[in-house]
């Protein structure tokens, strides 16, 4: 293997042993502003997204024990790597396939170990993300003693209404 390749393959399987997950994706079309776009808002939500060759993104995932199918991998393939919450990458990359409906498609993706189809991997970017979870508890938390003080407030305010009602009626 030409040095070039070894040192693109080291490289990616580097990127592979540090992020959390990736989604692999087969795009068309952009243009460079919209491929700067959507990097930018994939950097902010913790991702990364690079255009690797096949053979080497096939031998890089081989060597970290991750069996990808071949057939799957056509067109021009990018892989989107995510070192922070990779549900908000997720979530990032299908808002900007919305918004651009036939420049990307994702075809599959791993999170926690696992291999996923797009189409779970589209079900996992519709999940709340562990900050909405964590507000969604608190809520909840939060809403019974709310509750609870709200019922025992107007316990304490029906008395007096009540002792002014009976001293209105003689």
């Amino acid at each position: 293997m030409r040095a070039e390749k070894q040192l693109l393959l080291d490289d990616l399987r580097e990127k592979i042993k540090e992020s959390k997950g990736f989604i692999l994706t087969r795009y068309g079309r952009m243009n460079p502003n919209q491929a700067s776009q959507f990097r930018f808002d994939l950097m902010r939500s913790g991702g990364d997204f690079e255009v690797i060759r096949k053979t080497i993104l096939v031998k890089a995932t081989e060597d970290a024990g991750i069996q990808l199918d071949r057939a799957t991998l056509e067109g021009h393939i990018g892989v989107v790597f995510s070192t922070q919450d990779l549900l908000e990458t997720a979530k990032a990359v299908f808002k900007f396939k919305e918004a651009n409906e036939d420049m990307i498609e994702v075809i599959g993706g791993r999170f926690e170990g696992e291999l996923y189809s797009g189409k779970d991997v589209e079900a996992l970017s519709k999940l709340p993300t562990k900050t909405e979870m964590q507000a969604q508890l608190l809520g909840l938390f939060e809403a019974v003693p709310s509750q609870l003080l709200g019922i025992i407030d107007a316990l304490l305010s029906s008395v007096p209404h009540a002792l002014e009602n009976k001293t209105k009626q003689k």
